[in-house]
């Protein structure tokens, strides 16, 4: 087999996929990528057995055709030396060794048998398929990624839980502490369905997608879902079990609202929880007239700090206690120039939206509180 590449269009794709491939495998095989020349296409393809990759790019000169895979730090730590320049690839069809020629040398080493490779299996005959714009897809993701568990107890929080219906697209991550709610209006299912994509195929979708426009099929059956972009195909197990009835635990009727400007808040509570205690993080949050004070102690070294924020509230005065961190994160993960702070009581969960949400979406933040011992 022979074929020339682009040095960076090959680069681009194996770096992309490349995040996929975990460092320790139980088949040695899944170090490396896999490559398929047919005619002027060369298929990649790089796994962990549970998430699969697979993306193409166009050869010249395409000469033979098979199946043989290259240890993926061989290829790639030695690509990513070169400037952009066209490489031959020339593959000895017996034994399977492989030259790299460029500008001024060559590279060589020995490939590995492609048929070894564990295939991907087809999706059951009742598979669901869902279309979504590759943008607002890559939203829900990032805007929810945060907030799933690492939960061993319970697996079925350690993914992003994708709830359609024949109106909406509802995504949905949770780790029992904060609460994030991303509804898409502009996508929707021809039927009831749901399905939990695990954290690390979410990761590489929240990578990938910002380079792709135009629309992602997804296709889920009960095991696995394929998600098909304009340049990467990526099939992955999904997370089985029954995710819990997140509307539930979301507070209905929240009285006090708090209307306050984003980075604003965000700078006070860094500086105000450099002085909380280290345990809790715990931070203090006073609504009155028109302000909200920020507040965090120390007990044990005798440190406290205090700030005054300018807010949009009228109300009873009252206070409320949250983990600084996830305070911050929630803060950090809506894009709005204010936000609203709705809250019952300070035993119940507090509501973050933002005031103006975007097109097309409906974004709700959930956290909840920590007891304060005034």
């Amino acid at each position: 087999m022979r074929f020339d590449v682009s040095s960076t269009a090959l680069l681009s794709r194996l770096q992309s996929i490349s995040k996929v491939i975990a460092s320790k495998n139980s088949l040695p095989i899944l170090d490396s990528f896999l490559f398929n020349l047919e005619g002027n296409k060369l298929t990649i393809t790089a796994s962990d057995a549970e998430t699969r990759l697979v993306t193409s790019v166009d050869v010249m000169n395409a000469q033979g055709s098979g199946l043989f895979a290259v240890s993926a730090k061989i290829l790639l730590d030695p690509l990513k030396e070169l400037p952009e320049q066209p490489l031959t690839f020339d593959i000895n069809d017996d034994n399977l060794e492989i030259f790299i020629h460029f500008q001024n040398g060559k590279y060589n080493f020995i490939g590995q048998k492609g048929d070894t490779y564990p295939q991907q299996k087809p999706l059951n005959e009742n598979a669901i398929s869902i279309m979504m714009d590759a943008q607002m897809l890559l939203n829900g993701i990032s805007r929810s990624l945060f907030a799933t568990a690492d939960d061993e107890l319970r697996p079925v929080m350690n993914g992003i839980y994708f709830d359609i219906t024949t109106e909406d697209i509802t995504m949905v991550a949770s780790d029992g502490h904060k609460l994030v709610r991303c509804k898409t209006l502009a996508a929707k299912g021809n039927e009831r369905a749901a399905f939990i994509l695990p954290k690390k195929p979410a990761t590489l979708l929240k990578n990938l997608l910002p380079k792709e426009q135009g629309t992602v099929t997804i296709e889920f059956d009960e095991r696995n879902a394929v998600f098909m972009l304009e340049s990467y195909r990526m099939v992955c197990r999904l997370i089985e079990g029954r995710y819990p009835n997140y509307n539930s635990v979301i507070p209905q009727n929240n009285p006090h609202k708090v209307t306050v400007d984003r980075q604003q808040l965000i700078g006070a509570l860094r500086r105000v929880s450099i002085f909380s205690s280290q345990a809790s993080s715990l931070i203090k949050l006073r609504m009155q007239e028109n302000q909200i004070v920020i507040s965090a102690q120390d007990i044990d070294f005798s440190t406290s700090a205090e700030e005054t924020q300018v807010c949009q509230y009228s109300g009873a005065a009252m206070s409320i206690g949250f983990k600084s961190t996830f305070l911050i994160d929630i803060l950090n993960n809506i894009s709005a120039d204010e936000v609203v702070i709705e809250l019952a009581d300070p035993s119940r969960a507090g509501v973050i939206v933002p005031v103006e949400q975007e097109e097309n979406e409906d974004l709700l933040m959930l956290l909840m509180p920590m007891m304060l011992n005034d």
